[in-house]
């Protein structure tokens, strides 16, 4: 799979990659993928705490809130994207 990716600059810099080749139709086992990637390019505050279940993600500052709902926006844009061009 190809990751598309594209940088959100602020006062922080962050870069966010997302791919998918879903809907295979059923579950991983049949070879459904997304895989969804966050990279700090400079000055990002954030923390990432592991759980037993999952994780959690901490931003720090207003930039980092604004740059990682730009990041977001574009994800879901790009996943859903995707996800068309397989369904057909």
């Amino acid at each position: 799979m190809t990751l598309s990716s594209q940088e959100f600059v602020s006062a922080n810099i962050i870069r966010i990659s997302v791919s998918t080749n879903t809907p295979p139709g059923g579950d991983s086992g049949h070879g459904g993928r997304t895989i969804f990637k966050f990279e700090d390019l400079g000055g990002t505050d954030w923390e990432l705490t592991e759980l037993e279940n999952g994780f959690i993600l901490t931003l720090g500052g207003d930039c980092e809130a604004d740059t990682f709902i730009q990041g977001l926006l574009f994800a879901a844009a790009e996943l859903l994207s995707q996800q068309r061009r397989f369904a057909q």
